[in-house]
C-alpha cells in the first residue's frame, strides 16, 4: 500500500494519558487508522535525517533486532529495536524500486 499526502485526512501527535511516550496516529481517507509508537518514529526520523544530511549515503535499511542489556542496551529502552543493517545501498535502492514498481497505481 502506498500512502500519499492526499490520503491522510488527519495526524495526531501526543502522549496518551497513562503513557510516557509519544504516539503518532494517521487517519486515512476511508477510515483506516495507523498508530506508530515513538520508537518507530524516532528510528525513521533518524534514518531520514541521516540520508538528507549525509553527503554520500543514499539508502538505509533498518531491521528489527532483539537486544539485551548484555549487548549494551541502555536502561529504559525496549528489547526490540530497529537497527541499521549493514547492506549495500544499491541493494536497498533496488528493493525499494521493485516494491514501488509492483505497487504503483
Amino acid at each position: 500500500m502506498i500512502v500519499k499526502n492526499k490520503d491522510i485526512v488527519e495526524v495526531l501527535v501526543g502522549v496518551p494519558r497513562g503513557h510516557k511516550h509519544l504516539r503518532i496516529i494517521l487517519k486515512r481517507r476511508g477510515g483506516d487508522i495507523f498508530i506508530f509508537s515513538e520508537a518507530i518514529i524516532a528510528n525513521i526520523v533518524r534514518a531520514y535525517i541521516t540520508l538528507k544530511t549525509h553527503p554520500i549515503k543514499r539508502a538505509i535499511k533498518l531491521k528489527q533486532k532483539n537486544l539485551s542489556e548484555q549487548n549494551g542496551l541502555k536502561m529504559g529502552y525496549a528489547k526490540h529495536q530497529l537497527v541499521e543493517e549493514n547492506v549495500d545501498e544499491n541493494r536497498i535502492i533496488d528493493e525499494i524500486t521493485e516494491i514501488l514498481n509492483k505497487n504503483s497505481s
